[in-house]
């Protein structure tokens, strides 16, 4: 799943609502930025702002980690930082507000930084 992430699910559907948890980075679509195995700590349900990078649910269920890029009419705008490689708002339109579940801190792993 290119840019996606893992978390904590409650029977295999909606994530668990902690105030904190880690997300994992799979695939090219964030590079440079981030890479493939790259650890994200992240705040759920904290809010959005254009230039973060978040974790959200595109509505066909594939769960991506991809940068906020703008609200528009029906949600936000989102964009990997690799456009050659993955799936963003592009080809999947705007995510609703309800589907982006948290916004990225830092990556804890393997090289600590703020984001």
């Amino acid at each position: 799943m290119a840019g996606g992430a893992t978390e904590g699910r409650d029977s295999g559907h909606a994530p668990v609502r902690r105030k904190v948890g880690l997300a994992v980075v799979r695939g090219d679509s964030m590079r440079p930025t981030l890479a493939p195995g790259d650890r994200l700590l992240v705040a759920w349900g904290a809010r959005v702002r254009p230039g973060r990078v978040v974790v959200a649910r595109f509505a066909d269920g594939t769960v991506v980690v991809k940068r906020a890029v703008e609200r528009r009419d029906g949600g936000w705008w989102l964009r990997g930082d690799n456009p050659a490689a993955g799936v963003d708002s592009r080809h999947r339109g705007a995510v609703a507000d309800d589907d982006v579940w948290a916004v990225a801190r830092a990556r804890v792993w393997p090289r600590p930084r703020l984001l």
